[in-house]
């Protein structure tokens, strides 16, 4: 610490604040040990998960307090820095791991949280801890990079054919429809002209059957007034009022011509 604050004091309270944070890991993964019940668990590796990310950024902050004075310190302390900010990667890297074993022994699904990409934490994949690792570690992780980038290539290429296969089969199902509303528009337009010419013939049918109404009613009065006729003949037949109807006159009586003798 008071090596530190001859360097710089901002970088000695980093350093103070994260010294504080490991001996609270240390003590909460003790004290994890000791709870049974899974959900208090549960809780308290979220708790200690905070006090990691915590860790995390601090450390950052102390590589950046000494990158912007790498400038005005001699080499060897400069190296010193370097080197302790390795030493609290690697102890927050201990964390990091004894944390994924309990999670592992709880039985709790791994979450991307800042631990787990290759640009959030300090575990094997950030970059951070990229200068510590040798070549052939730094080859290898390369290696596995890049086959986990093959694998999502190719479980987006298989994401993309199904949705093209997808749309396809959307589009088929859209002409389907598409025709489908034209053969029932074709069908109305059917039953509309039938309904119109049916409209038609009815009102033809109407005028024809008015036609025929008043022939009938006027056959109607005719015969009425024949059959009233003839029952006023048959009843008063000397009735002189009403003329013969041809065929239905009562025989005339016979004349005498004038001299005739009786």
């Amino acid at each position: 610490m008071s090596s530190l604050a001859s360097v710089s004091e901002e970088l000695a309270e980093i350093d103070g604040q994260i010294a504080d944070l490991f001996r609270a890991l240390s003590n909460g993964f003790q004290k994890l040990d000791k709870i049974k019940d899974a959900n208090r668990q549960s809780r308290q590796l979220e708790e200690l998960t905070g006090k990691m990310r915590e860790c995390k950024r601090l450390i950052k902050e102390f590589e950046r307090v000494v990158k912007a004075k790498e400038n005005r310190i001699d080499a060897n302390t400069l190296r010193t820095l370097n080197e302790k900010k390795q030493s609290m990667v690697k102890e927050l890297n201990s964390y990091v791991a004894l944390k994924k074993q309990y999670q592992n022994k709880l039985g709790i699904n791994k979450r991307v949280d800042l631990y787990d990409g290759p640009n959030e934490g300090f575990n094997e994949d950030n970059a951070l801890l990229a200068s510590s690792m040798t070549n052939q570690q730094l080859m290898d992780k390369g290696n596995q990079m890049m086959d986990e980038t093959d694998q999502a290539i190719d479980r987006a290429k298989k994401v993309v054919n199904e949705t093209v296969d997808i749309g396809t089969d959307t589009a088929a199902a859209l002409k389907d429809q598409t025709e489908q509303m034209s053969r029932i528009v074709n069908d109305l337009d059917t039953i509309q002209f039938s309904m119109k010419k049916g409209a038609k013939l009815v009102k033809e049918i109407g005028r024809q059957i008015a036609t025929d109404k008043c022939i009938l009613s006027l056959l109607f009065l005719i015969v009425a007034g024949i059959i009233a006729i003839i029952t006023v003949k048959l009843v008063n037949p000397n009735n002189k009022d009403i003329q013969d109807i041809p065929g239905l006159a009562p025989p005339a009586m016979n004349r005498r011509l004038l001299g005739a003798p009786y």
